[in-house]
């Protein structure tokens, strides 16, 4: 994908089963480079996630959300990496909604 535009900012909110805090942390500390390719390879230029106790909050900078969740949705890299989160989630996310993440409240202009 090309960087040449705005890329679209999208929060998204996740929750952990109770025990899995550590082993979430651990997982996502080195995530496997062909998903950091693929993730790139569908315009995502930034991922962050932050942990409140089992909440999990992402802010994602890609080119095209819904584009990026298609390209996602049956990739090689991807498909064993989310097997891997549904045993850490608490709701699996199997990528067949039209998510569009957290809608935005409030903005300092």
């Amino acid at each position: 994908m090309t960087h040449d535009r705005v890329p679209q900012t999208v929060a998204l909110h996740t929750r952990l089963k109770p025990g899995k805090e550590a082993e979430y942390e651990r997982v996502h500390a080195v995530i496997p480079a062909e998903l950091d390719t693929a993730l790139r390879e569908a315009g995502v230029r930034s991922w962050r996630i932050w942990r409140d106790g089992l909440d999990l909050f992402h802010l994602v900078e890609v080119d095209d959300y819904a584009a990026m969740r298609a390209a996602l949705r049956a990739h090689p890299a991807n498909v064993p990496w989310q097997a891997r989160m549904a045993e850490l989630l608490d709701v699996e996310d199997d990528y067949s909604g039209n998510d569009t993440g957290l809608g935005l409240v409030w903005e300092l202009p």
